[in-house]
């Protein structure tokens, strides 16, 4: 029975940690060919029309006005915001590696965000953070994922609008099941289509095919399967858990960097990878690895 309830997370998390890890690579390809915003709208509006065309003939209803204006809130700040700066600090040369390492502050944000609304975070789960940023500096130090300062301070901005919304929509009334990512991405594609084109932003011609296979990836992938798995995580496991993959991304987006965009790892970066995976572990299995020590409470009728 516990085995039938983790294989959902276990499945969630991968989904996260490997999808949306590529995507940072992905998104380089995309934005080479796509102004950024227009790339980023037409991604997360085609998947969220998609998704709701097929939840609603499978005979869904549209949520109530509270449930639905929630989601949208949601879709904005972390889709709009959060995943829209990514792409365009990405568009000013940002390297993948970079984005990805800079948005792995995203954990960080959520628990101090976290603290705020009265959710408890256990020591253990600021240690794994304090050595996932100990990695990140690591890897940051070695001098092959140097980028745009100021695409890295947009890309921190966006870590922290995810990081608050990830936390506001644990505390939220949002649509059960897929609706709520579907409302989400619809409402991110807008608000993300008119900021391209309040932006002035032209499409002086039509996207190569890598360009077109890129933004089908992100919508399929990086957006209805990931997106969905991320709502799911948010629903049933700590904002800590759910946050985590921000510590594997930089590790994918790396190694596809390496693999396919030619860089070259110093033995430094390679430590700040393993470094990495050790604070994934704790922050996502340490509760189960180290669970916290029982309180025994003195039965009423006892006296001191």
């Amino acid at each position: 029975m516990r085995i039938r309830h983790l294989l959902p997370l276990i499945g969630a998390l991968f989904a996260l940690y490997i999808i949306w890890g590529s995507t940072y690579f992905v998104i380089r390809i995309g934005v080479e060919s796509w102004p950024p915003l227009m790339m980023a709208g037409v991604r997360f509006l085609s998947a969220g029309v998609l998704l709701l065309a097929f939840l609603l003939l499978r005979g869904e209803k549209l949520p109530p006005r509270r449930p639905l204006l929630n989601a949208a809130l949601i879709g904005i700040l972390l889709l709009a915001v959060g995943n829209g700066l990514v792409t365009v600090a990405e568009h000013q040369n940002v390297p993948s590696g970079i984005a990805a390492v800079v948005v792995a502050t995203v954990p960080l944000f959520t628990l101090c965000f976290s603290r705020l609304f009265g959710i408890k975070t256990r020591k253990l789960e600021w240690m794994g953070i304090g050595i996932g940023l100990v990695g990140i500096i690591l890897l940051n130090s070695g001098g092959n994922l140097s980028g745009n300062p100021w695409g890295a301070v947009i890309i921190l901005i966006g870590s922290m609008s995810w990081a608050f919304g990830s936390v506001y929509g644990s505390r939220i009334e949002l649509p059960t099941g897929m609706m709520a990512g579907a409302i989400e991405m619809v409402t991110a594609g807008i608000v993300l289509l008119s900021a391209s084109l309040l932006s002035g932003e032209t499409l002086t011609r039509l996207p190569d095919l890598s360009g077109l296979l890129a933004v089908g990836y992100l919508a399929i992938f990086g957006s209805v399967i990931a997106i969905n798995a991320y709502m799911f995580l948010i629903r049933n496991v700590s904002p800590a858990v759910a946050t985590s993959y921000a510590y594997v991304n930089p590790v994918v987006a790396v190694l596809l960097g390496t693999g396919f965009g030619g860089e070259v790892l110093s033995s430094v970066e390679w430590m700040a990878l393993g470094i990495i995976i050790l604070a994934v572990v704790l922050v996502t299995l340490g509760k189960y690895l180290l669970p916290a020590k029982p309180v025994i409470a003195p039965h009423p009728a006892e006296k001191p």
